[in-house]
C-alpha cells in the first residue's frame, strides 16, 4: 500500500543554538564518507548542516596528522561542523577545547550512535550511553568546554531491545544543555538492518521539550523526510546512507521543506558529471591525484545504482588511478539515458544484519561505572580518526 505522502507548509529555518539552518536537513556523519570533498559536493546542491566524519578525541589532542588534516574545512564551508567520539570525559572536553581555543569549528556533535564493533567492544559509541552517569559527565564536560558554541548528540535507541537507553540519554543530555539531540531510531544491535522504528523518535520527542529532535534512519528520499516529521512531530531529519552516490537529493530536501514539489531526476550524463566532480574534489582534499580515484571507487555502485552501466565498465571504474582514465571510462557511457526510476532509489549502502554488539567484559551487569572499568576504557580509548 503506498503511504501518501504529507503535504506541510514551508519549514521555519532551525535554530540550534546559536545556528540559523535555512531548512531543517543535516549530513549525517559517516566514515570515509562525509570528508570535505563530499559535502562540499552536497551543498553544490542543497541546504543544512553537513557535519564531518567521526574525530577521535584522543588522536585530535595528541594533534596527528590524520585528524589535523580531518578538521581542516574548505572555505567555502561557512558553517564548520565537527563530530567527535571519547570515552574519557577529560579528553572529550581537552578535543572541544581545542577546536574553540583555535576556532575550527562552529558547531560539534559527539558521537553516541556507532554501532561498529571496534568502537563498541572499548565502550565507546552506542554502548556508552548506557553507563548514563559516564554519559552525563562526558556531555556535561563537552558543553563546558564549548562555551557559546552549539553542541549536540547523536546517538541510538540502545544496545538491544533489552538494554534501551535514548529516554534516559535524552534528558541527561537536555539537562547536561545541549543545542539539540540526533536520535538514528535503532538500536546497536540491529546496525542498519530492519526498518528504523520511528515512534521512538516519537516518543523522544515527547519527552524533550527544550531543545530540537532531529530523527535519524530510513530517510530515502524527500518524501520520506517529509513523512518522519509529520508522523514523529521532530524538528529536523539527519540523512546518512540514503545520499550516497545522490547528492542532489540535499535538493529535493530543501524544496521539499520550503514547501516546493521538486525532485531531481538526473539522466545519465548528469550523474557522471556529479561523479566527475566527486573525484575532483577528492583529489584536491587528498592533494593526490592517486588516493582521490582510490577513494572514488567505493561510490561507483551508488551513484550508478539502476543505470545501464554494464559490469565491465563497472568494474573498470572501481580500479581506476587517474582523472585522465576516469574521463576515457565515463566518455564511454551514452549521457541521454533517462532516470531508471525505482531502480535507482531506495536504500543504498550496508544494511548488515542484526547481531550481539561486541562490548566491553561485564558492561551490561550495571549501568554504574567501577574504577577498573573506568580505567580500561580510558586505555583502551582508539587514536585514530576517520572511523
Amino acid at each position: 500500500m503506498m503511504i501518501p505522502t504529507p503535504t506541510i507548509s514551508p519549514a521555519a529555518p532551525l535554530s540550534i543554538g546559536s545556528l540559523e539552518l535555512d531548512v531543517p536537513v543535516v549530513l549525517a556523519p559517516m566514515a570515509g564518507i562525509t570528508n570535505t570533498a563530499y559535502r562540499r559536493l552536497c551543498r553544490e546542491f542543497g541546504a543544512g548542516l553537513y557535519v564531518s566524519e567521526m574525530i577521535t578525541s584522543r588522536a585530535l589532542v595528541e594533534r596527528t596528522p590524520e585528524s589535523m588534516r580531518l578538521i581542516t574545512h574548505h572555505e567555502s564551508e561557512k558553517t564548520r561542523s565537527i563530530q567527535l567520539y571519547g570515552v574519557d570525559p577529560k579528553t572529550v572536553s581537552d578535543a572541544v577545547t581545542l577546536l574553540v581555543a583555535e576556532d575550527r569549528a562552529d558547531h560539534i556533535d559527539l558521537n553516541f550512535g556507532c554501532p561498529v564493533p571496534k568502537v563498541t567492544r572499548k565502550g565507546g559509541g552506542s554502548a556508552l550511553p548506557w553507563k548514563l552517569g559516564l554519559f552525563r559527565e562526558i556531555v556535561e564536560a563537552a558543553v563546558t568546554a564549548a562555551g557559546p558554541l552549539p553542541l549536540t548528540v547523536k546517538m541510538r535507541k540502545g544496545i538491544d531491545s533489552d538494554h534501551l537507553t535514548f529516554l534516559e540519554a535524552g534528558k541527561a543530555a537536555e539537562g547536561a544543555g545541549v543545542a539539540a539531540i540526533a536520535l538514528h531510531a535503532r538500536t546497536a544491535a540491529e546496525f542498519y538492518s530492519g526498518q528504523a522504528d520511528w515512534s521512538a523518535i516519537e516518543k523522544l520527542k515527547s519527552t524533550i521539550s527544550s531543545v530540537p529532535i532531529l530523527g535519524n534512519g530510513d530517510i530515502w528520499s524527500a518524501d520520506d523526510a517529509l513523512r518522519m516529521v509529520y508522523e514523529t512531530g521532530c524538528d529536523g531529519v539527519v540523512v546518512g546512507r540514503g545520499c550516497l552516490g545522490r547528492p542532489w537529493l540535499f535538493g529535493d530536501l530543501a524544496a521539499a521543506f520550503r514547501g516546493e514539489h521538486v525532485k531531481a531526476e538526473p539522466n545519465l550524463g548528469q550523474v557522471k558529471k556529479a561523479f566527475r566532480r566527486h573525484a575532483e574534489l577528492l583529489t584536491e582534499f587528498f592533494d593526490s591525484e592517486e588516493r582521490g580515484c582510490r577513494d572514488i571507487r567505493k561510490h561507483v555502485a551508488w551513484y550508478f545504482k539502476g543505470y545501464p552501466v554494464g559490469g565491465d565498465l563497472r568494474a573498470s571504474l572501481a580500479t581506476v588511478q587517474s582523472l585522465a582514465q576516469l574521463d576515457d571510462l565515463l566518455g564511454t557511457l551514452d549521457d541521454d539515458q533517462p532516470y531508471p526510476g525505482a531502480e535507482a532509489e531506495g536504500p543504498r549502502g550496508r544494511a548488515g544484519t542484526p547481531k550481539r554488539p561486541a562490548l566491553p567484559d561485564g558492561w551490561l551487569d550495571s549501568q554504574e561505572m567501577g574504577g577498573t572499568e573506568r580505567a580500561n576504557l580510558t586505555e583502551g580509548e582508539g587514536d585514530t580518526s576517520g572511523g
